[in-house]
């Protein structure tokens, strides 16, 4: 295997990871991340097989479940008490779960296994790729290369890939977004799942388990509250008032662990989008990650994919042949896998954030007998657990 010179912008979990698969080849790496003092950004999320599988390869997975929260079932109702989703991982395989994390204690996992994780390039703003694609400049007009290879995981929001139009099939931002916090554990009864309550496809509330916090005691759910975007960007006082009505009325007994949120600063804010490429691949440049493929978070798979797009990269570089051959071989390898999860995100998303009411009643009706016959059941299962790979397949 040829020593390259590999740029990876962006120091999220698709350039974390990328690193540490990268660096255990032996290839020379230079890190950029906008950020001066690089963290964790986004709310818990939900690490499903395939990403735990991707933790264990890279000898990470014993960490991860120590921060982590195990998590077993998956249920959702509506407001009058509908089981909308219920579905348990065991029904996939007995020995499958999934396991709520903190964006922060990935973070640190991933920082923590890296030798060279001091020697990245912070507070360094990637802006664009020179006409040769070797060389990147900087916001302030500095070169940086030339490298072999040009790894972009800078994001949903990647500058990059906004300087490559032809590129971009699509990117839109979604209509509906969500406000979020982390918010303690206490005596909540349900830890070993992910809870959801439905007020037809205009509101959804969710409580996810996510274990431990990097930077506090105990143990820690995520909370969101599904919005429209533009009620999102101006979440304040009154809309925080409206949202502990809300939760007051669709779901009592989450209400208490709200007693903290008392200032709309203390709930984040997360807007989503809908990335899609021709191809993540131009010259020596790949895209990885959410600057490849954001989508909507329904199905849980970002963090997952991005972990994923890493590992398939590095066996992609694996063997003695040219750059250009090895990127074809990872497009080829992650194209139909992003089809399937991309594709079924689209669907889905307008059956929980949406203005179409009428949707909430086929959901509710549909969802739960699908979910009880056998074929169907599976499919959905594989679908959660990130292991469906192909349509057809």
């Amino acid at each position: 295997m040829q020593r390259l010179r590999i740029a990876i912008v962006g120091y999220g979990a698709a350039g974390q990871a990328a690193s540490l698969f990268l660096s255990r080849q032996g290839h020379e790496l230079s890190v950029f991340e906008q950020a001066s003092e690089p963290g964790p950004v986004g709310a818990g999320f939900l690490l499903q097989l395939t990403g735990l599988g991707v933790l264990e390869r890279l000898g990470l997975h014993a960490k991860a479940l120590e921060h982590g929260q195990r998590i077993d079932h998956l249920f959702g109702c509506n407001q009058r008490g509908r089981r909308v989703m219920d579905m348990r991982y065991a029904d996939h395989s007995p020995t499958c779960f999934g396991l709520g994390l903190t964006r922060g204690a990935l973070f640190e996992l991933l920082r923590d296994a890296y030798p060279e994780a001091s020697q990245i390039h912070t507070g360094v703003r990637i802006v664009s790729i020179d006409e040769d694609e070797s060389r990147l400049l900087d916001g302030h007009g500095k070169s940086y290369g030339p490298f072999d290879l040009i790894v972009a995981a800078d994001g949903a929001q990647s500058c990059l890939r906004n300087t490559m139009p032809a590129l971009v099939r699509r990117h839109p931002v979604y209509p509906w977004g969500a406000v979020w916090a982390l918010v303690p554990a206490g005596d909540w009864p349900h830890m070993d799942t992910l809870h959801q309550r439905y007020c037809g496809t205009r509101e959804m509330i969710g409580l996810l388990p996510v274990g431990h916090r990097a930077d506090r005691e105990g143990r820690w759910l995520t909370f969101f509250f599904s919005l429209p975007g533009d009620q999102v960007d101006g979440f304040d006082e009154v809309a925080l008032m409206h949202m502990r009505e809300r939760v007051a009325q669709l779901w009592p007994e989450a209400l208490p662990l709200l007693a903290q949120i008392d200032a709309p600063e203390k709930l984040h804010r997360a807007r989503y989008r809908d990335v899609q490429l021709h191809r993540p691949v131009t010259g020596c440049v790949v895209f990885i990650g959410d600057a490849a493929h954001a989508m909507s978070p329904q199905l849980g798979q970002g963090v997952n994919m991005a972990l994923l797009d890493a590992e398939a990269l590095a066996d992609a570089l694996d063997g003695d042949i040219a750059i250009d051959a090895a990127l074809r071989i990872y497009a080829q390898h992650r194209r139909s896998h992003l089809d399937v999860y991309q594709r079924i995100s689209r669907w889905l998303t307008p059956l929980f954030q949406s203005e179409h009411d009428r949707l909430a009643w086929l959901r509710d009706m549909a969802f739960r007998p699908l979910g009880n016959m056998p074929l169907a059941k599976g499919q959905m299962l594989k679908i959660l657990t990130g292991t469906k790979r192909s349509w057809w397949r």
